[in-house]
Formats: C-alpha cells, structure tokens, sequence
C-alpha cells in the first residue's frame, strides 16, 4: 500500500485527494521508485480540468516527473539497482504511469541516473522543461550561433530553460513576458533582451533587436493574436514552433508574412523526441552535459509539501511562478 494523489472527477485543485492504493511490482521492462519529489507541469492541470490530450480514466492519477531511489526492477532490466538515484522522463501517458505517489512504476528506457549533486528537487524539475526546449530549438530549428530566438511566456520552467539552451548555443535569446513585473528576474536569468508584451510594441521592439536579418526561430506557448508581430519580424526562412496554446483568444493565420518570407509554423510535442529513442539520447546527452558544466540549472518557484498538493496546484494555475514548482515527499 502507498500514498497517492487521485481525481474521481474533473474540475479544479480541489478534486486533487490523497489515497491509500496498492502498488503492484514492476512489470516486465519496468523500474518502480521510492518518490522523494516531483516536477509539476501544466499538463498535470489540464488532464485535472479534462482538457489535455490524453483522458483520464477515474479514479486517476496524473504527474509526469518524479525523482527519487530505485525501490524495484522488473524482469528483463539491467543497469539499475535497489537504492539507485534516478529520474524519469515523462512518460507518454501520465494515467498509464502516474507520478504522483510514494511509489511509482515507469518504463525502464525512461528512468535517469541522473548526477547525484542535483539533490531530488532540482532533479524533480529537468526532464520536461529541458527536453521540450532542446527538441524544439535544438532538434527541430537547429539553432546556432548568433541566431535571435524570441521566447514567450518566458518566466515558465520551459521558457526558462529556453534561454539557458540559447545561451549554451551562443545564440541571443529575447523573453517575452506580459508586465515588466518579471523583467529584471529574465535579465539575471540570462535573457539577452526582454519585452513587456503590455507594455511595448513586440513586432517593433523584435525588428530593433534582431535588425535586418530578422528573428530567425520564435518559441511560442501562447498563440493567439501575437502571431501577427511575431511573424513580422521573422526572417525570411525562419521558424515559428508552437508548442501551447494559453492566449483564450483566437490565433489568426498570418497569410502575408507566411508567404512573403516563407516562414515555417510547426507545432511540437515533446513526445515526439521522448518516443525516438536515438533523438531522445542525443537530448539526454546534451542535457547531462549542460547541467555537469552549470550552463543548464533549474530555476525553482516555489516547493510544497506532498500533503499540500491542493495548494500546490493552486499555485500553477495562478501564473504567478518564476521557474518550475516542485513538491517534495
């Protein structure tokens, strides 16, 4: 028997409960383990509220990272032991392999021994942000030196980690952000240029920064009516990936700029480099390398404890974080 967050229906944090459940042992190719923290992601919110791509079948579990010691290995694993420090990559479906719990089973090709000097909570907050990042400007935009990316909804885990990546790159990362109440925590975090979308024109201030040559990849989570700055100061050849979708409005499709410049917009899941194994180890490689070299460090918002998971939630859907919020148990 073992703790564990479940939902019997959708709906906000507070439908999130705490319960008894039995644990069976690890399947084949399976590695269970001990939880000591987890990585909470806007995702785990949607599949709460009913809204992400996957659907949860009640009572659910939900959570995609974790981070912890190897409590047990299925038949046919190799290379881990009980007591081993690890990590988990999300798994492609979070009701199949459920993080939130004491006690949690997930595909061995997804557990990470990751450096034992990160401690459980700054482990907790690797594997979304930085793959989703790595797979859209690394993989997918084959960002280099000098190329001007400009990054919405900055200040989140992913968008930070944007910027870490960019920097490691030597290209010139741009945050975007909707106040200039986050401007001086981007700069320290290593954004070359910051723009207040409240408070600035974007389509300008992008054209004063990236000059002539124009914004060559833009990383969006955001959608809606930006599109039509953000592509005007593109380059032509140059990439839009969309990886979200939080502005409630509509999106419009900028014909002109698309044709006039023969831009690219791609949409991008994650799940596309974490179910490619040679794409997904080209990403852990450089990743682990990045966090040995301390270009790469997870900016932490905010810990909770496992029992306060409500509040926790709470606070992922209040916008107010800087960084990953993490819950500890």
């Amino acid at each position: 028997m073992t703790r564990a967050v479940r939902f019997h229906r959708h709906g906000g944090p507070e439908v999130l409960r705490i319960e008894t459940v039995d644990v069976p042992p690890p399947a084949m190719g399976e590695v269970q383990i001990r939880v000591r923290a987890l990585g909470l992601n806007r995702a785990d919110a949607l599949l709460r509220r009913g809204t992400y791509i996957e659907s949860a079948k009640f009572p659910s579990g939900l959570g995609l990272e974790a981070a912890g010691t190897v409590e047990a290995v299925g038949e046919g694993v190799a290379g881990f032991a009980p007591d081993d420090i690890v990590s988990i990559v999300p798994p492609l479906s979070m009701v199949r392999w459920p993080a939130y719990a004491e006690l949690a089973t997930f595909p061995a090709e997804l557990v990470v021994m990751h450096p034992p000097e990160l401690g459980f909570e700054v482990a907790a907050a690797v594997w979304m942000q930085y793959l989703t990042a790595y797979g859209a400007l690394v993989d997918i935009a084959g960002v280099g030196q000098g190329d001007v990316v400009a990054i919405t909804a900055a200040s989140s885990s992913v968008g930070l980690a944007a910027i870490q990546i960019a920097n490691r790159i030597g290209a010139v990362p741009v945050a975007l952000t909707r106040t200039s109440r986050k401007r001086r925590a981007l700069r320290d975090a290593g954004a070359a240029h910051v723009i207040a979308s409240d408070d600035e024109d974007i389509g300008a201030r992008l054209t004063e920064i990236a000059g002539p040559d124009g914004v060559r990849v833009v990383f969006d989570a955001v959608g809606g009516p930006a599109f039509e700055p953000l592509t005007a100061a593109m380059s032509r050849g140059g990439i839009l990936i969309e990886y979200g979708g939080l502005s409630p409005e509509p999106t419009p499709f900028p014909l002109f700029h698309v044709l006039t410049k023969s831009l690219v917009l791609r949409g991008y899941l994650v799940h596309e480099i974490i179910r490619d194994p040679a794409r997904l180890a080209r990403a852990k490689a450089f990743i682990l390398e990045g966090l040995s070299d301390g270009a790469l460090k997870p900016v932490i918002a905010r810990t909770f404890r496992f029992e306060e998971i409500v509040e926790a939630h709470r606070f992922l859907e209040s916008n107010d974080q800087f960084g990953k919020i993490v819950v500890t148990i």
